[in-house]
């Protein structure tokens, strides 16, 4: 798991094509901040990045999450966040495919956690478990970002 702010990229040690994409201009806080809810997705590129509003919860009724085949890269756009995340590999834990390349850990070792605000960042790589849109005091509503970076993205990276 590698966090940060939009707006200092150049601390957060990113992978030069994850790197690529947040330096895109329409992939800055303000473009992000700006853009209409849905999907966006840059021509001839195989990332695609879904921009709308969550709910937070109380950390005991959100699900933990896993992907095989997609890194997400998890902006917050208005609001906060907490994201508890483990730090080894769970992709061998059981765990029940829910959608297409989302799996749901039933007992996920959570042991860390990042507190996000506006303009920061928490990048997933497969196989990270993580615990998203758990609330900081009082459950709330929020506007998000998430890139969904396909592993072969990364193919000359790892």
């Amino acid at each position: 798991m590698l966090c940060g702010n939009l707006s200092s990229l150049n601390t957060c040690g990113l992978p030069k094509g994850l790197r690529a994409i947040l330096d895109n201009t329409q992939c800055t806080y303000d473009a992000l901040k700006n853009a209409d809810d849905g999907k966006l997705q840059l021509e001839h590129q195989e990332w695609f990045c879904n921009i709308g509003l969550a709910n937070t919860e109380e950390t005991p009724l959100r699900q933990t999450e896993f992907h095989r085949l997609y890194a997400d890269i998890q902006v917050v756009l208005e609001g906060e966040e907490i994201i508890n995340y483990g730090v080894v590999n769970c992709t061998d834990e059981p765990a029940i495919e829910k959608k297409p390349d989302l799996y749901i850990l039933s007992s996920p070792i959570l042991s860390q956690s990042v507190h996000l605000k506006p303009g920061d960042f928490a990048v997933f790589m497969p196989g990270e478990a993580h615990q998203a849109l758990c609330a900081v005091s009082v459950p709330t509503q929020i506007r998000k970002a998430v890139f969904k970076v396909p592993l072969s993205f990364f193919k000359d990276s790892l």
